[in-house]
């Protein structure tokens, strides 16, 4: 087992700062911006031998009985509890705080092991920086710039020399890996939580409270996936901040990470030109995709008629995906949700034998000949895949290069239906053979070719008279 390092302090010390250090990455958001930060991120690092988990949380506020700052200390509490040691953070620039005594005094209480880590100790003496720090009575501090990278590689050595040297890791089992995205306040964590089964994530009655791209590793029927929660998507017109705007980032970066898309409405509000932009994002990238119609309970018959018939108007174009309309806070409708996502992220995925796409599209261009472009008709000979994710057919032959969109849209759809490929795009490319003589100059004649010719020519004159 990996040993877990959780990282706790209160907002802006430089917890997520610190994160990335340990992990090599840039996947946590830094901003200078106190809670920025709300949900438990995990990310990996290697020490030598020894690789280890570290949990990034937010601001811990012991004192805020309500609100979102209680939800984020709530968080912090669980992943507190799962730590093998906890790294307590503090800015070294402003000293101790009334807030960093309350921290101590309830990390004490948890009986974990801590390490206090001073940071922001750039350009400053060690001693003195530190000095007033052992008041907290946590031990020794270690003095740090995580900005710098100031001794990250001996706080790493020195928080996990108590762990033995892990046993050699298997390689990972591919798995789905599903990014639950929409428009804000749609529900995205409400459904995460209830298909966990536990508050994982902050779910709150507040647009924006995601702001990070949140990876959950969970199991269902013996089966592995990996959970995306990720921040709610904007009119660009909308997005003013600038760390909405890394939010906004990281969640497209998410959705090309992503093997399967759950793409969540809101059925108490119309279906808005922003989930079509979304879609079309979605579809654009070429990711397997389920739509999930959220608020479902509590509609009439008239209110859902209404939001089907703008499913059928406004996303029509996303006819591959399966629907399913759901309640996330009840967990109504949920049932066929994860079979569909098993099926879209298996027809994304899906090996498709080179003989039975030339088969299926002899039988297509049978039913249906390509229209002639300019004075000849396209000829299509043989079709092979060429990638997967979403999968790709690539169709050789001459004069594709006249093929129409329309007939491109037909072959899509009949190779979609010959292998049942639900829940994911597809994609027809063409590839016209090499003409080896194309763009070269004929060489002129040899004499012998030219003395063969003027024979030749000579011949049939005696044979069949001169005209």
């Amino acid at each position: 087992m990996k040993p877990t390092l959780v990282l706790v302090g209160r907002p802006n010390v430089g917890k997520s700062t610190l994160f990335n250090r340990l992990t090599r990455t840039r996947d946590a958001i830094v901003a200078d911006l106190p809670g920025l930060t709300r949900d438990r991120h995990y990310g990996t690092g290697r020490v030598g031998d020894k690789p280890y988990l570290v949990m990034d949380t937010g601001g811990l506020e012991p004192v805020v009985k309500d609100g979102i700052m209680h939800a984020m200390a709530k968080q912090t509490l669980q992943a507190i509890d799962e730590a093998d040691k906890v790294l307590f953070i503090v800015d070294g620039r402003q000293g101790v705080t009334a807030h960093d005594k309350l921290i101590a005094e309830q990390l004490r209480k948890t009986g974990q092991k801590i390490l206090l880590v001073v940071n922001k100790t750039e350009g400053m003496a060690t001693a003195v920086v530190t000095a007033e720090f052992y008041e907290l009575g946590l031990g020794e501090p270690c003095a740090i710039s995580a900005m710098h990278g100031d001794n990250i590689q001996e706080l790493a050595d020195y928080a996990l020399a108590e762990f033995p040297e892990a046993e050699e890791e298997q390689p990972e089992s591919k798995h789905p890996k599903i990014a639950i995205v929409g428009r804000p306040n749609v529900g995205k964590s409400t459904l995460i939580n209830t298909l966990l089964g536990e508050e994982r994530v902050i779910a709150f009655d507040q647009p924006g409270t995601t702001r990070d791209s949140i990876y959950i590793d969970f199991t269902h029927q013996n089966k592995q996936y990996t959970l995306i929660d990720t921040a709610g998507l904007r009119r660009r017109g909308q997005v003013h901040e600038t760390v909405e705007k890394f939010s906004v980032i990281k969640t497209l970066q998410t959705i090309e990470d992503a093997n399967v898309v759950v793409l969540v409405l809101d059925a108490r509000n119309e279906i808005s030109d922003q989930d079509a932009h979304i879609a079309g994002f979605i579809l654009e990238t070429g990711r397997a995709l389920v739509i999930a119609v959220n608020k479902w309970d509590g509609l009439d018959d008239y209110q859902r008629d209404s939001i089907k018939r703008e499913l059928n108007r406004k996303l029509a174009f996303l006819s591959f995906a399966q629907l399913h309309y759901i309640s996330a806070l009840h967990g109504t409708g949920m049932k066929h949700l994860l079979p569909s996502i098993d099926q879209a992220y298996t027809a994304a995925m899906a090996h498709l034998p080179t003989p039975k796409l030339t088969r299926a599209l002899i039988a297509a261009i049978e039913k249906h000949p390509p229209p002639r472009g300019g004075m000849s008709r396209p000829k299509m000979r043989y079709a092979h895949q060429g990638g997967s994710n979403p999968p790709l057919i690539i169709v050789h032959g001459s004069m594709l290069e006249h093929v129409s969109d329309s007939y491109r849209r037909y072959l899509e759809n009949t190779f979609r239906e010959t292998f049942k490929l639900q829940g994911t795009p597809l994609r027809v490319d063409f590839k016209v053979g090499h003409n080896p003589y194309a763009g070269k100059k004929p060489e002129p004649p040899t004499e012998d070719e030219l003395r063969r010719a003027h024979n030749r020519r000579r011949r049939n004159r005696k044979k069949y008279g001169s005209s």
